[in-house]
C-alpha cells in the first residue's frame, strides 16, 4: 500500500535547497540533497564523454584552450 504524502511533507521537500551542512546532517532529506548536489556537480564538471580538459597553471588560470583528451 502506498502512503499518501501530506501537503506539509511535500512543501518541506519542495522548499529544501542545498547547503554544505547537508553532508554532515542525519536528516534523510539533507543527505539526499548532498548526494544529488555531488552527482550534479560531477556531471557539470566532467561534461560530456568526449570533453577535453583545458591546460591551466598552478593558479587555475587558463594556459591553453586546446585541452587534452579525458582518459576513458
Amino acid at each position: 500500500m502506498v502512503k499518501k504524502v501530506s501537503q506539509e511533507d511535500a512543501n518541506k521537500v519542495a522548499e529544501k535547497v542545498y547547503s554544505p551542512a547537508d553532508y554532515q546532517s542525519n536528516d534523510p532529506l539533507s543527505q539526499g540533497m548532498a548526494i544529488t548536489h555531488e552527482q550534479s556537480t560531477d556531471s557539470y564538471t566532467e561534461g560530456t564523454i568526449n570533453g577535453k580538459i583545458d591546460n591551466v597553471d598552478k593558479n587555475g588560470s587558463l594556459k591553453s584552450g586546446e585541452g587534452r583528451d579525458i582518459q576513458k
